[in-house]
């Protein structure tokens, strides 16, 4: 990206002047070296969100930014049902809620080390991943509307957790709003056997441990401490949540075209929030978000089965559970004035800061647990949400690395056995349903964590909380 054509606010903040059809400036978030690479396609995805009508503040971009469909991966955006807002398929995604939960075990690394690779065979073969990958559980249409209403919450009282999980997930597990008559019978078929499943692609079962603690206080209220195991789940919504996607899209674009919406990219389609197709759409991703916590929810249970068989004496305890592709209903002072938006976050995590009612009461002083997954066979970290972050991005922060090497080339880069046998003189055991798919995610792929990282605290949006490193991983 060019840095001429931006205004420079900050080393880690950056502008796009509001100019011709722009509603708002745009804010993109990164160091000089994380923008200079990023594609020049994100500056025109983030100029053509701010096109939209309804929209305030500002068109952000998170410093993992890449091009995405519509809006570029990493980006936020809230518009105002008030104003002519909209709700747009391309600012969501079509993985509804992928996102990561992170559970905390009182191991430490070196009490699991005799155990380490036949507990990874045994998570292996007791969470179903892959392409098409489908689970133990099988629902009928009416039980699968029973997920999409409940979430975790279903999820729980069915046996796959404790009640107590619900106190550390977005929404109390549960997504209001959602309503399975607009979600498609197709998108249901789809799921009928993937609650409880892992998928493909960017999706993993991690065991991690503690590297490195920055901030003590932070890290004692989240119950970390240096050299804990922990493992860390990261998938969402699977064929539901694509299957959503897909049949919104045509629906948006005729109501784009109904309401006289100008759109720059065939992707930003979008209605306005309070239409008929957008209220549709809105309660489908409700849908869709409900069906990725009840999918990480099973998950859960099942790598707490594995433990158990290993660790009679020991629970996993859930850190938190955020997702990073939904559009939520929430409050934000504008200008002054305490206003409900609909927030987008395509590829973007929230973060709250310190004293959100939202949050469980052990973080409320110390805001939001927010949880950053590296690639493959590097750090993930976990920060903590800020007020600043809610003033400057409405308590939003990066999601990953952010790849820059597109699936493709990296397969022609990259050999799923060579980078096994890298990992693995490294310490870290990988595996994975697919060569295809591990070669997909190489690490070299993907930007470097630690400097997305240093970009989203330094720009005030998070605090640095402890780095993370993995052990052994799990890929579809």
């Amino acid at each position: 990206m060019e840095l001429k054509k931006l205004k420079r606010i900050s080393d880690y903040e950056w502008e796009i002047p509001k100019e011709g059809e722009m509603n708002v400036p745009g804010r993109i978030f990164g160091s000089e070296k994380l923008l200079e690479e990023m594609d020049e396609k994100v500056y025109e995805q983030v100029y053509n969100v701010a096109c939209l009508p309804g929209i305030v503040k500002a068109s952000i971009a998170m410093p993992d930014a890449h091009w995405g469909y519509g809006f570029p991966i990493g980006g936020v955006a809230a518009f105002d049902p008030e104003e002519g807002g909209v709700i747009s398929v391309g600012g969501v995604g079509y993985d509804i809620s992928c996102g990561v939960r992170t559970l905390l075990s009182p191991l430490t690394r070196r009490e699991l080390s005799p155990y380490i690779e036949d507990l990874l065979r045994d998570l292996f073969n007791t969470v179903p991943s892959g392409v098409g990958s489908e689970g133990e559980i099988k629902l009928t249409p009416s039980q699968l509307d029973e997920v999409l209403v409940g979430g975790a919450k279903w999820a729980v009282e069915k046996g796959y957790g404790v009640e107590e999980d619900l106190e550390y997930i977005e929404e109390k597990g549960r997504m209001e709003g959602a309503d399975p008559s607009f979600v498609s019978l197709e998108a249901k078929k789809r799921q009928h056997r993937q609650v409880g499943t892992l998928g493909s692609g960017n999706h993993y079962l991690e065991i991690q441990y503690v590297a490195e603690i920055y901030d003590r206080s932070i890290a004692s209220a989240f119950g970390l401490f240096e050299d804990q195991v922990v493992v860390t789940i990261h998938c969402g919504s699977r064929a539901l949540g694509h299957q959503i996607a897909t049949d919104y899209l045509p629906i948006l674009a005729k109501a784009s075209r109904k309401y006289g919406i100008p759109i720059r990219e065939k992707e930003l389609v979008c209605a306005p929030i309070n239409s008929e197709e957008g209220l549709q759409y809105f309660k489908a991703m409700c849908c869709g978000i409900n069906c990725a916590l009840a999918n990480r929810q099973v998950i859960t249970h099942l790598v707490r089965e594995v433990f158990k068989s290993y660790f009679p004496d020991i629970f996993l305890k859930l850190l938190y559970d955020v997702s990073h592709n939904t559009c939520k209903v929430e409050y934000h002072v504008i200008d002054g004035v305490k206003k409900k938006l609909y927030v987008h976050r395509k590829g973007a995590t929230r973060a709250w800061g310190p004293g959100r009612a939202e949050l469980p009461p052990a973080y409320r002083e110390v805001g939001q647990p927010v949880i950053i997954g590296g690639s493959m066979g590097t750090a993930s970290y976990i920060l903590a949400g800020t007020k600043e972050g809610e003033e400057k991005a409405f308590g939003s922060a990066c999601h990953g690395a952010g790849r820059t090497m597109s699936r493709n080339q990296a397969i022609k880069s990259f050999r799923a056995d060579d980078l096994i046998e890298q990992l693995r003189k490294r310490g870290i055991i990988v595996l994975g349903k697919s060569k295809k798919g591990l070669a997909e995610e190489a690490p070299e792929a993907y930007k470097d964590v630690t400097l997305v990282i240093e970009a989203t605290c330094k720009a005030g949006l998070t605090k640095k909380v402890a780095k993370l490193m993995p052990l052994g991983c799990i890929k579809g």
